[in-house]
């Protein structure tokens, strides 16, 4: 994985302290043009990853990506399912039934034998698989080499010990994208031990790591334990808590951890994106040369 990584939350209003800067950046971002002219911004920086949830408007993003191979060629996306906001609000306007339909890949009297089945004897796994192949239908004939599993599914699934399921997540898209599995969780700890109970080891694992720890299930003391300790490619988001530590100081917080393989953050500006990845950048060169400082 690179080393920085570009995410969309900034895109779709998405902001965890305020909610008027939600609507803001919804509004800032109602046309794809200023979504791609920001990752254009990230790319001008050495930025070629963007990590993004299915949300339907980047399959108007990833549109414009194939249609553009030679500008986009070294650009690989990281798709992050499932959009839990997409089908909630397609049950709200179709049924639950409509909603199946609309989403579901392919023919769907073909498909619906195998839905059916999931529905019927409550195969998770398989119902699973299909919306696997749904959500990744916007994503052919792009780089795909890292899928990960929503936190809002992951976490529910590590809390009711279903681990058999995140395995199974692990294996199919190894065997059917030839993609290595992410997970996105809020108990990174906990997440790490139990997939390696269930064989999955040296994961990757997209969580909350910050100075002050923000969201970080168990507690930041926890967190460094198991980044020193463990075997885990971590990627490292929420980085700044929400807006609430300075950037430099967030900055340099992550880049001294050991196991952190990748930072992932959002911005809106080409000056915010600049700043962000000359910081990393700096902090990386400070910290690969004094390696007794790691917290």
């Amino acid at each position: 994985m690179n080393r920085i990584l570009f995410g969309d939350n900034q895109f779709f209003g998405v902001n965890h302290i305020s909610d008027e800067k939600s609507r803001l950046q919804a509004l800032h971002f109602k046309n794809n043009s200023a979504i791609l002219t920001v990752i254009d911004h990230a790319r001008e920086n050495d930025i070629n990853t963007f990590m993004c949830t299915t949300h339907d408007r980047i399959s108007s993003i990833a549109d414009i990506i194939r249609q553009n191979p030679f500008t986009y060629q070294d650009f690989i996306m990281y798709p992050c399912m499932p959009y839990a906001h997409k089908y909630a609000n397609a049950i709200t306007e179709f049924g639950m039934l409509g909603a199946i339909q609309q989403y579901m890949p392919g023919n769907f009297l073909t498909t619906i034998f195998k839905g059916g089945k999931a529905f019927i004897i409550k195969d998770y796994i398989s119902l699973m698989k299909i919306f696997i192949d749904t959500e990744m239908k916007m994503f052919n004939g792009i780089d795909t080499p890292v899928i990960f599993l929503q936190n809002i599914v992951t976490d529910l699934l590590l809390g009711l010990n279903m681990i058999e399921v995140l395995k199974e997540f692990n294996d199919y898209i190894k065997m059917k994208y030839n993609a290595e599995a992410g997970f996105i969780s809020m108990n990174m700890p906990l997440l790490l031990e139990k997939l390696e109970s269930a064989g999955v080891f040296n994961p990757i694992i997209c969580t909350s790591i910050n100075k002050i720890g923000f969201r970080m299930s168990g507690g930041k003391d926890l967190y460094e334990h198991t980044l020193k300790n463990k075997n885990v490619r971590v990627i490292a988001m929420q980085v700044l808590a929400g807006g609430t530590i300075a950037i430099p100081e967030a900055i340099e917080y992550v880049c001294k951890l050991p196991n952190i393989e990748s930072i992932l953050f959002g911005a809106s500006t080409q000056k915010n994106i600049s700043h962000t990845v000359s910081l990393i950048k700096y902090y990386d060169k400070m910290y690969s040369t004094q390696p007794e400082l790691i917290f």
